[in-house]
């Protein structure tokens, strides 16, 4: 029976894919358990198809799912998620961010009856403000979500067999991992470790990217924003009676008095700015519904690693004699 199985979501790491490749190896083939590795190309434009085409044909612990074009890592993740056959399965980053020689301890702990385990990164060698700025997001999140999310605690984890099946049973187009995770529940234990620097190549997560990912992540698991804009409407509502039974006093008592044209001014700019924001939420929400409605798929395969050997059975060019050509 297989014992575990790495899945690996990957975006244009042909610079990084080799060492990542031999340093897993060199991690999971002293603990004498049976593996597979589950690569997922997620639509990449470099090499990184053909790279894990070779390294599907050299080792058959090695299979691979390739999309059609790039829809994230979310998806991603599913397509491995729903690759792997392991009672044990390890979601890890390609770009050695994430290092292989944690995965034993993982291991080690899920032998302890974890369903659930994770690493969770420290902040070292991030600057200043991208630091500030995740505390401060973190604490919001914990404040409005329904759900717990833990400040350093990413994709790097180990789940059971049984929580897998409870992540794929999920049916939601709008996918947030985190959120998922945190809402299956079952035994959960987490270590930290050091954070580490991407080993080659550029990050894909810059701050507009940082900050989609951060916006679907309240909303996918709180409706907090819309009772938020409830409550506005309603101090709003009070604050404006208030200010005209204060009117109303004032004329009674010292007759008509010129309104103050700066004060009109903010109030309507104001007012405005509210109302466009809590549109911008109930939209986000509307959203949300309409993409759940079309029941898409959440990615397209353009191949797979038995997909690619029944191509080259047809054709008769497989890995040794496709040079001849």
């Amino acid at each position: 029976m297989l014992q575990v199985s790495i899945v690996v979501p990957c975006f244009n790491e042909s610079e990084v894919l080799g060492s990542f490749h031999s340093a897993l190896l060199a991690a999971l083939e002293p603990t004498r358990q049976t593996f597979e590795i589950c690569y997922v190309d997620d639509g990449s434009t470099d090499g990184t198809r053909l790279l894990l085409s070779g390294l599907a044909g050299a080792d058959p612990r090695v299979r691979y799912t390739s999309f059609s074009r790039n829809f994230g890592k979310e998806a991603a993740m599913l397509a491995g998620l729903r690759m792997s056959r392991g009672d044990a399965v390890v979601l890890m980053d390609a770009d050695l961010q994430h290092p292989p020689d944690l995965v034993p301890r993982m291991l080690d702990l899920h032998r302890h009856g974890y369903d659930q385990v994770v690493a969770q990164r420290d902040r070292a060698g991030e600057g200043a403000l991208r630091t500030a700025l995740s505390l401060a997001y973190y604490r919001l999140v914990r404040r409005c979500m329904e759900v717990e999310v833990v400040d350093g605690a990413g994709d790097f984890r180990l789940l059971s067999r049984r929580a897998v099946d409870s992540v794929l049973s999920l049916p939601e187009s709008n996918r947030f991992s985190k959120g998922i995770f945190s809402w299956i529940g079952f035994d959960t234990a987490s270590f930290t470790y050091r954070n580490v620097r991407r080993a080659a190549g550029k990050s894909k997560w810059g701050g507009r990217n940082l900050l989609n990912y951060g916006i679907d992540g309240l909303l996918s698991f709180n409706s907090r924003p819309l009772r938020l804009a409830i409550h506005t409407g309603l101090w709003l509502f009070l604050s404006a009676l208030g200010y005209a039974l204060w009117i109303i006093a004032n004329v009674a008592l010292n007759g008509v008095d010129a309104p103050g044209y700066t004060t009109l001014i903010t109030s309507v700019v104001a007012l405005n700015g509210i109302q466009l924001a809590t549109l911008g939420i109930i939209g986000e929400y509307v959203g949300r519904i309409y993409h759940e409605a079309k029941h898409r798929p959440h990615y397209v395969v353009r191949e797979t690693e038995q997909s690619r050997i029944g191509e080259q059975s047809r054709t008769g060019v497989g890995p040794r004699n496709r040079a001849a050509l």
